[in-house]
C-alpha cells in the first residue's frame, strides 16, 4: 500500500534493515529517523509515518535483534544502539536529521545526540525509560525482570497471528487497529537477545543529557495509566538542560502515540516546524 523504499545496510559492524518514505518531485525533505522501543520494529511507526510522510522523509530502522536486522549474541545497551543508528545515518547520508525515538528508541536518541554531537538537529523523546538515580532497581532485580521478559519474548514468537492479535487487543485496548498488524509481525520477529537492554545497566541518563547540544522535546504520558517518566524526572531534564522542553499529552501510558495520537503528532509537527523554521 506504501510505495517506500527498503534496504539494508550495514553500520557500526552489523546489517540493519531500514523502510524509507523518501522524498518526492525535486524538492528534498528533511529527513526524521524513527528509533522504536524494545521489542517493536521499525513498521511500528506505520501511523507516524503516513501521517509524516508528507512533510518528511521518514526512515524507520529495525535495532539489532528486531524485525529484519542482524541480532549479534551481545551488545544491547544504549551505547551499542546509538553507535548504530550514528552507523545509519551515516551510511544513508542524512544530514542531520531530527531523530524520534519511543522507550528504549528514546534513550538511544538522547545518548545518540550527546555523543555523537552535531549528527541530529533535534530529538524526540517519547516516554524514554528514565527513572531518578534513587529509583533504580536493584541488580536482583533487573536480572528477574529481565528473565521474566526474556521467557515472554520466547512465548509470543511462536504464538500465531491470530493469537497475537487477540492477545494485543485484550492487553491494549486504547490502540487504533492499525498498530496491532506491525505490533504483531515485530512480536514474531523479535530475537531474545535483545532483552540484554534490561539486564545489562547502561549508562545512566543523568550522566550525559546536560551535554546535548541540540533542541529536545521529551513527550511523557501519565504515569497512572503506564507512563515511565515522572513529573519529577521531566523537572530535573529541564533543569540540566534547558534546550529540552517537555509535552505531557494527558490520557496516554507508555505508548504515548498510540494513546493519544492526534495530540502526539501536533506535538511533534509543532515542535519540528520551530526547528526547521
Amino acid at each position: 500500500m506504501h510505495n517506500w523504499q527498503t534496504g539494508d545496510i550495514v553500520a557500526n559492524g552489523i546489517p540493519l534493515h531500514y523502510t524509507r518514505t523518501g522524498s518526492t518531485g525535486n524538492q528534498p525533505k528533511p529527513p526524521l529517523v524513527l528509533a522504536h522501543g524494545l521489542t517493536d520494529n521499525g513498521l511500528c511507526w506505520t501511523p507516524v509515518a503516513e501521517a509524516l510522510a508528507g512533510d518528511y522523509d521518514v526512515v524507520m530502522i529495525d535495532a539489532r535483534g528486531h524485525g529484519l536486522s542482524s541480532a549479534p549474541d551481545a551488545g544491547y545497551t544504549s551505547a551499542d544502539h546509538a553507535a548504530d543508528y550514528a552507523g545509519a545515518i551515516q551510511a544513508l547520508d542524512l544530514y542531520r536529521p531530527a531523530l524520534l525515538g519511543h522507550s528504549m528508541g528514546a534513550a538511544t536518541s538522547a545518548y545518540l545526540a550527546a555523543h555523537y554531537p552535531g549528527l541530529v538537529s533535534c530529538i524526540l523523546l517519547e516516554d524514554p525509560p528514565w527513572r531518578l538515580p534513587g529509583e533504580a532497581q536493584t541488580p536482583e532485580q533487573r536480572a528477574a525482570q529481565a528473565e521474566s521478559w526474556r521467557a515472554d519474548v520466547i512465548r509470543r514468537r511462536v504464538l500465531s497471528r491470530e493469537e497475537l492479535l487477540a492477545l494485543g487487543g485484550a492487553e491494549r485496548p486504547m490502540w487504533s487497529e492499525a498498530e496491532f498488524g506491525p505490533w504483531v509481525q515485530a512480536k514474531q520477529q523479535v530475537s531474545p537477545n535483545v532483552i540484554d537492554y534490561v539486564a545489562i545497566p547502561s549508562t545512566h541518563w543523568t550522566e550525559y543529557v546536560a551535554t546535548i547540544p541540540c533542541p529536545g522535546l521529551l513527550i511523557t504520558g501519565d504515569v497512572d495509566l503506564g507512563g515511565i517518566v515522572s513529573p519529577a524526572v521531566a523537572m530535573e531534564v529541564t533543569q540540566l538542560n534547558p534546550r529540552i522542553e517537555v509535552a505531557h499529552i494527558a490520557g496516554a501510558g507508555h505508548s504515548v502515540r498510540r494513546e493519544q495520537f492526534a495530540a502526539y503528532v501536533a506535538a511533534v509537527r509543532a515542535f519540528l516546524q520551530r526547528v526547521y523554521a
